[in-house]
């Protein structure tokens, strides 16, 4: 079975890297070569989100083919999209392309920069089209060299202590994560590497084999928590967080909107399909066993991200602090799988699920906002900012839109999230969604008290010859800002494909 669908949609931006290799040095034709690849790649991600059947459900689109014939020790290369990965697809290519336009006015060693964007954007890619853990787990440590190159090449600061910072934190959740697929697949009766059942091509998944497997080579417990610290890291949730704000700071703002937009969802990602579809119903342990745990952790996160963000004075910072508090309601989405009465777990579910795609663009759109800022007003330090809404209006009106998304303003995509986390927790977790609740007080503050210093108020002088946001640099502003607005309105665009991916996931 093998549709090329997603092998297209993975692979396109790699091979694109692979044609900047022996294209002449001219960098106009780099530039554009690797933007339109962004743009024709975005329309593959629509493509595959438009194809897949929500009425259908289960796995579509399938790529699938032997990959590591070895008998025992069958890996495949598989390939394939539901209801929950379909959209993250999606916001791959949106943010891929958005990144890409960001990147026009790069002129330092630009052949190199593209290569690297692109292929980021192949892994991303990849770990989200990928059914077979090893494979997963291989696109997933393929990102971690594009991003240490782009940031250590083209970051400002310390961008090689931040770069350095990033791998090692992420890697050494990697190496939890291998030991965990490792102990799965040599456990008795797990013996594969497959994600998801596929009935046609004879495939029984390891959720499946896990609920009737006569034993673990470890604890699922233990498996359970190498994988959960490898996506708690990559999320990120407090105290494993720290990377984040070092790793912002010093990226060049197309890869800030990558990082923001896709890789964390990475780790919810994970903890969605894996931790949680994994051990919903493993011999020895479950995951509602420890759901008071993630809300006390996701509680905490939210908390603590909050009000750390409205200490900061730095745009970059202050934007990075508050993505550690709305991942927050990710995790508290996910421990509403002990949730009971009319809701279930799948409401919390379809928040968190919902969460990770609305915080991916409004947070994007905030980056790229804040380095189109830097570039006219050369400091993020919001106390030397002010009255920039004169000299950069359109700047100024997409990011109060981007501000406004971010504290769950309705008729904006952050509000459909946030309530569908609240409603889906609130019946189990009273207090959980009390404290993330007040968070929401807490963004409404750090949000407008940033908009109104830096934007607002009298115009310093030294602004007064500051140019507003050119035709090129509004093409990835309204292409983040129309699913914005179009999910505020109207959320089962995304909520119907994640309904049915995160049902079929529950049984």
């Amino acid at each position: 079975m093998f549709s090329g669908w997603l092998t297209a949609a993975v692979f396109l931006p790699a091979a694109t890297a692979l044609v900047l290799v022996f294209m002449p040095r001219r960098d106009s034709w780099i530039r554009w070569t690797a933007i339109g690849a962004t743009v024709v790649e975005l329309g593959l991600t629509i493509g595959i989100f438009v194809a897949y059947e929500v009425d259908r459900g289960g796995v579509q689109l399938v790529d699938f083919l032997d990959w590591i014939p070895i008998d025992g020790f069958e890996a495949n290369y598989f390939l394939g999209v539901d209801g929950l990965s379909a959209p993250m697809i999606l916001l791959t290519g949106i943010l891929g392309a958005a990144a890409a336009f960001a990147s026009w006015r790069v002129t330092h060693r630009v052949r190199e920069y593209f290569i690297w964007l692109l292929i980021l954007q192949t892994a991303v890619t990849g770990v989200f089209a990928s059914l077979d853990l090893l494979l997963f787990f291989v696109f997933w440590e393929i990102e971690l060299i594009p991003m240490f190159m782009l940031i250590s090449g083209w970051g400002t600061g310390q961008p090689r202590y931040s770069a350095m910072k990033f791998v090692l934190f992420t890697l050494t959740g990697s190496a939890f994560m291998l030991v965990g697929i490792l102990a799965l697949f040599v456990s008795q009766d797990i013996g594969t590497f497959a994600m998801i059942s596929l009935p046609e091509e004879g495939i029984v998944g390891i959720p499946e084999k896990m609920a009737l497997a006569s034993g673990l080579i470890a604890p699922a417990g233990l498996i359970f928590a190498l994988f959960f610290v490898a996506f708690a890291v990559k999320l990120p949730i407090w105290p494993l967080h720290n990377w984040l704000p070092d790793a912002h700071t010093d990226a060049p703002t197309a890869v800030s909107v990558m990082l923001a937009g896709v890789l964390l969802k990475m780790g919810g990602y994970g903890m969605i399909r894996i931790s949680t579809g994994f051990f919903l119903d493993s011999p020895g342990f479950q995951i509602k066993d420890i759901a008071w745990l993630l809300a006390a952790g996701a509680a905490i996160s939210v908390a603590y991200g909050a009000v750390v963000t409205l200490r900061q004075t730095d745009l970059k910072r202050l934007i990075a602090y508050s993505s550690i508090s709305h991942m927050g309601f990710v995790m508290l989405g996910i421990a509403a799988i002990s949730a009971t009465g009319d809701r279930g777990p799948s409401g919390g579910l379809n928040g968190a699920a919902l969460q990770m795609f609305t915080h991916g663009t409004i947070t994007g759109l905030l980056f790229l906002l804040v380095g189109m800022t830097y570039e006219r007003a050369h400091t993020r330090h919001i106390p030397d900012l002010g009255g920039l809404a004169t000299r950069m209006p359109l700047i100024a009106t997409a990011f109060l839109v981007a501000g406004l998304a971010s504290l769950g303003l309705p008729g904006l995509s952050g509000f459909p999230a946030e309530i569908t986390v609240f409603l889906g927790t609130w019946d189990t977790w009273p207090w959980a969604t009390g404290i993330a609740a007040f968070g929401i007080v807490l963004a409404a503050a750090y949000i407008l008290w940033m908009v109104q210093r830096s934007f607002f108020g009298p115009m310093l002088p030294r602004f007064a010859d500051v140019k507003d946001a050119s035709a090129v640099d509004l093409i990835p502003v309204v292409g983040l800002i129309v699913p914005i607005v179009a999910i505020g309105i109207w959320p089962s665009l995304i909520t119907d494909s994640f309904r049915v991916g995160i049902a079929a996931m529950l049984g």
